[in-house]
């Protein structure tokens, strides 16, 4: 309690079940006899020398049965306190707002002869009218607190009274206030004792009608349709999850790796928007009543009590929502211990949980608490951040602990996600909190920032390290595209829809590659030789990029060796080649990052390859179809042709048989394949069998050594790089 009313601290008094029986008894004697009547010089004030009359101090009902005072009244009026506000009620207000302004004139009058010098002063006259005042004013808060409706403490505009409680009250303070100053006069100490007792329970009615207020929840009949959008957000969010989970963490489907749609996007922003003109709730006739008891209270001196009833149901009311959207308390350890799927959730419901409190409650609070406090704007900045101060060190306490968590590739993408979300928040945040609070937020949330986003560049460059890892010495089947090809480009194309927010967090902690060894030589010649507009000094995450890939390439080039088949192993670095190709060209972001000289060298090894596959597997072949050694003086030598026609026939039938089986999964390239080998095969073939095959014999002979026409050659060609085993 306020450290200013030190006899505020006591409790209710443990008689009170005695007190609730007397006054059950009194309330039947009331109700059996409609006269019954109470005189205000019948209204003692307590003797503050007796410790029942302390421990009473939380319960108005009570004034009515205290001992008499030294000092009597005599007041005509008569008032009945079970049935009116007086015999009657217009007179009641009458002889209230003139004795009101009787004691005002009094308080005028304490303040002029106000010399400041506190020894001398001499204690001043009392008139009776601030005696009759106070008690007047203490039966009205008796009848507010047996909630008699004759006697209310809100009123309509069109029917408010001269003087309201508030005035009453506000006067009683300064009654209190100004008398205390003389305590050299026994009845000027029972007089403030008085005083200060009715302004006590003005004070302990007032808080609980403050509380009362607060309570009142206007959005509770639409919890339902509120829990339904909470689910159906947290059901879109755990879809969306599963679907960049599947398309790009475990890249099950790695040709997949879509973001949210831009229709969910919207309807969720929509969502928001329709909570946010909700939120929290009060309409302007009860917020007008809080600021009403809240400037009673704070002028009175129960700051304390009117702040701790504000933050207590209003710190609860935030849990209650937070509850709503699924957030709970997760320790530093506990984040440290759950498997990466379970966190994996509750990061998808942290986004969600910080997004609503800095976008929609905090904005909600901050309005609520300067309309209510709007007479003491330093108390309202005080308990708006007492209010949030907490609810954000928790939200980025967990940020730091997901930041500490073990690094693994899949992760990634969430850590983005949360960095992306402090990074865009910040601004709102600095506008909600000020002074020394949007100091600390500004630095706990860079903390928490900069966990994340250095936890995001080391799993990155990990990636560098589990390229280099990969050595299995197992050949892919049929020279198709390997694992750590698809792993890789896909992990890049994702990760690059994050290339601003990497661009940003690789600048930020390019510290952590300052160890690093030096770039490969052709990751600086890539960089030097860029002759299309691109920077010549690489951004660290572009570096960090052409490094990966570069290092992707050199670990294709050493898994080609696995194969014995020379052609083959050419199949296969086309297969990989084009592959990340197709890829770098469907990704404008990382096309835009590597760079078109990245991309035309890569185009480059594509058709070297291509050439030296072409050389391994059919210049033989194309041996077999020449003129040289034929004819001897003129004369074409039988053995000779038969011999090429069988060495033909064989060599093209074991390319169609062992080719069929390799696999060349990218049709366009399957095709130009085929389509090169036939214009090489099919026309010297044709030309070889025209001028050639009259020197066989008709016959027997012709189908001996003549196995294949133009159109079986063509048809064999186009069963190439199928990946189906003939048998």
């Amino acid at each position: 309690m306020d450290k200013n009313h030190p006899e505020k601290s006591v409790s209710f008094s443990n008689n009170n079940n005695n007190n609730n029986n007397t006054r059950g008894e009194e309330a039947k004697s009331s109700s059996s006899d409609s006269a019954t009547t109470t005189d205000p010089s019948s209204i003692p004030p307590p003797d503050y020398s007796s410790e029942d009359s302390k421990s009473d101090a939380h319960h108005p009902e009570t004034i009515l049965e205290e001992e008499e005072t030294p000092f009597s009244l005599d007041d005509p009026t008569t008032i009945d306190v079970s049935n009116g506000r007086s015999s009657s009620s217009s007179d009641f207000d009458t002889n209230l707002l003139k004795l009101s302004e009787e004691v005002d004139q009094f308080l005028s009058t304490l303040s002029q002869n106000d010399n400041g010098d506190d020894d001398n002063k001499k204690p001043p006259e009392i008139p009776d009218s601030v005696e009759k005042f106070a008690k007047l004013v203490q039966v009205e808060i008796v009848k507010c607190v047996s909630g008699d409706v004759s006697s209310k403490l809100f009123y309509e505009p069109e029917e408010e009274p001269e003087i309201t409680i508030f005035d009453s009250v506000d006067k009683i303070s300064k009654l209190t206030n100004a008398l205390s100053e003389f305590t050299s006069e026994k009845e000027i100490v029972s007089l403030v004792n008085f005083t200060s007792t009715v302004l006590q329970r003005a004070m302990a009615f007032l808080e609980e009608e403050f509380r009362s207020l607060l309570d009142i929840n206007p959005r509770s009949s639409n919890a339902d349709s509120t829990d339904l959008k909470s689910k159906r957000s947290t059901n879109s969010d755990s879809n969306d999850l599963k679907s960049k989970r599947s398309s790009s963490h475990s890249f099950t489907d790695p040709d997949r790796c879509p973001l949210p749609p831009q229709q969910q996007q919207q309807q969720q922003s929509s969502e928001n928007n329709s909570e946010e003109e909700d939120f929290p709730g009060y309409s302007m006739e009860t917020v007008m009543n809080l600021k009403k008891i809240a400037a009673a209270m704070i002028s009175s001196g129960y700051e304390t009590e009117c702040c701790q009833v504000y933050s207590f149901v209003r710190r609860n009311a935030i849990e209650q929502s937070l509850n709503k959207l699924g957030f709970e308390k997760i320790s530093i350890d506990d984040v440290q211990k759950m498997q990466w799927e379970s966190l994996e959730g509750e990061i998808v419901t942290w986004i969600k949980v910080i997004k609503q409190c800095v976008n929609v409650y905090f904005p909600g609070e901050r309005k609520l608490s300067k309309q209510v406090f709007s007479e003491n704007p330093s108390v309202s900045s005080e308990i708006f951040s007492n209010l949030t101060r907490n609810v954000v060190l928790q939200l980025l306490n967990f940020a730091e602990a997901v930041g500490m968590t073990k690094r693994s590739a899949e992760k990634l993408f969430k850590f983005l996600d949360m960095y992306e979300t402090l990074r865009d928040l910040n601004p709102t945040m600095d506008e909600l909190f000020a002074g020394d609070t949007t100091h600390q937020m500004r630095a706990e949330t860079q903390s928490a920032r900069s966990r994340l986003g250095e936890a995001a560049v080391m799993i990155f460059c990990d990636l560098e390290n589990s390229i280099k890892s990969d050595a299995g010495k197992t050949p892919v089947p049929g020279g198709a595209v390997h694992p750590l090809t698809r792993y890789t480009v896909n992990y890049i194309k994702y990760a690059c829809e994050y290339k601003d927010t990497l661009e940003q967090v690789f600048q930020e902690h390019r510290n952590i590659l300052a160890d690093d060894t030096s770039p490969p030589e052709s990751e600086t010649d890539a960089a030097n030789n860029n002759n299309d507009n691109q920077p010549v000094q690489q951004s660290p995450f572009v570096e960090q990029l052409i490094t990966v890939m570069d290092l992707l390439d050199s670990n294709l080039e050493a898994k080609s060796k696995l194969y014995k088949d020379l052609s083959l192993s050419y199949i296969f670095l086309m297969n990989n080649g084009r592959y990340i190709m197709q890829k770098i060209k469907g990704s404008p972001d990382i096309y835009h990052l590597l760079g078109s000289t990245w991309s035309r060298k890569r185009s480059s090894d594509l058709r070297q390859y291509h050439k030296n596959y072409q050389r391994e597997t059919w210049s033989k072949v194309l041996g077999c179809l020449k003129d040289e050694g034929l004819q001897v003086n003129g004369k074409i030598q039988k053995p000779v042709l038969k011999e090429r026609f069988k060495s033909f026939n064989a060599m093209f039938d074991e390319i169609h048989k062992t080719q069929s089986t390799w696999i060349v999964s990218d049709e366009q390239l399957q095709s130009e394949l085929q389509v090169s080998i036939s214009a090489v095969i099919i026309p010297a073939y044709r030309s070889f069998l025209g001028r050639f095959r009259q020197y066989l014999d008709a016959g027997r002979q012709t189908e001996k050594y003549i196995k294949f026409g133009p159109e079986d050659i063509e048809s064999c060609i186009d069963q190439l790089f199928d990946g189906k085993r003939k048998t």
